[in-house]
């Protein structure tokens, strides 16, 4: 296939000047065809990552922000500067396989309500295996908790090929994140105020509720190094997304809705920072209380956030949404397996 849309791969750089040897040659060699650019959008790095980039890498095109914008907000004010049809948000710590891009890029052209797509994400150390930031794309259950096919919690299976098929997701992870550019600006980008974790997932939710479709396309293959900003166990990456499901959960749920989940989030969380109590973890026990006051905090503005979002509601039901608990089949029943849940989204 004959690429004629303009596709942007857009990565987003922290002081990321030691991954630029290991990562950047994949990116290049897998990328380099006619209507694809490579942009590189620096967040105020600290290192030398530009002088780096300009010295090593000349054919990249640099996007100087001048400051740490976080994920969320810096993806929006590189993005501005960006003409495509097509964005790709690629982190810093993603080795890209060949022909990467076309399979995605196919189903865009097929399907106009497709607003992104999601790669099968690979451990870049246990290339065998799913990367916890996506896997074989994303899901959520009743009560706003997100899981993939492929990793549940903290379990990550073996990539069999058992998650060969392309499917719907509710989800797509901003690790490797393919986006329609219309329906990114009409959305209005992602939520600067996340800062980062799980921004991604509230801007799938609002595609969704506009009536967009997230793909999961198995063809395209990356392999991700995971915990390249923040390590999985971080009090400040457990801080971020505690606070940032609940304001995701605010602003996408319909009122009523929210309310009622709301109560059993309250449980749910405790539960969760007593458990951090039990195991010694002080920081993590913290970080749980202090993201529950920063949405109280925050609720008014998180009210006009609500009232902007939910204008644009087309659709609230969506069969990418688990009706269930999934903390309780973890934790009570076991099920540390996508394919064990009695779940099908099609």
């Amino acid at each position: 296939m004959t690429l004629t849309s303009k596709t942007a791969i857009v990565i987003l750089n922290w002081n990321g000047e030691k991954l630029f040897s290991k990562f950047l040659p994949s990116v290049i060699e897998n990328s380099q065809r006619e209507n694809i650019e490579i942009i590189v959008a620096d967040n105020g790095s600290t290192d030398q990552s530009i002088s780096f980039l300009k010295e090593n890498f000349p054919s990249i095109k640099i996007i100087d922000l001048k400051e740490n914008y976080g994920f969320a907000e810096g993806y929006n004010q590189a993005l501005k500067q960006v003409e495509a049809d097509y964005f790709v948000l690629l982190n810093s710590d993603v080795k890209v396989s060949k022909n990467w891009i076309t399979p995605c890029i196919e189903q865009f052209e097929a399907d106009e309500q497709i607003a992104a797509i999601q790669p099968k994400i690979l451990s870049f150390n246990q290339p065998d295996s799913f990367e916890y930031a996506g896997a074989a794309g994303g899901f959520i259950d009743k009560f706003g908790y997100p899981f993939c096919r492929g990793r549940i919690l903290n379990q990550v299976e073996k990539d069999n090929k058992q998650y060969n098929q392309s499917t719907q997701l509710f989800w797509a992870t901003g690790a490797s994140m393919f986006v329609r550019a219309k329906a990114f600006k009409k959305l209005g980008g992602l939520d600067g105020d996340f800062w980062a974790h799980m921004e991604e997932i509230d801007l799938c939710w609002r595609f969704k509720n506009s009536g967009f479709k997230i793909i999961y396309e198995p063809k395209s293959v990356v392999f991700h190094l995971g915990g390249g900003t923040l390590s999985y166990d971080s009090p400040q990456k457990v801080y971020l997304n505690f606070r940032n499901n609940l304001y995701m959960l605010f602003k996408n749920l319909p009122k009523k809705q929210f309310k009622r989940i709301f109560i059993i989030r309250m449980i749910l969380d405790g539960v969760a920072a007593v458990k951090f109590l039990a195991g010694f973890q002080f920081k993590n026990f913290w970080a749980v209380a202090n993201a529950h006051t920063a949405f109280y905090k925050n609720l008014a503005k998180l009210i006009q956030k609500r009232k902007e979002t939910q204008k644009q509601v087309l659709v609230q039901v969506h069969p990418e949404t688990y009706t269930k608990s999934i903390m309780w089949k973890f934790f009570i029943q076991k099920k540390q397996k996508f394919s064990e849940l009695d779940f099908k989204p099609e």
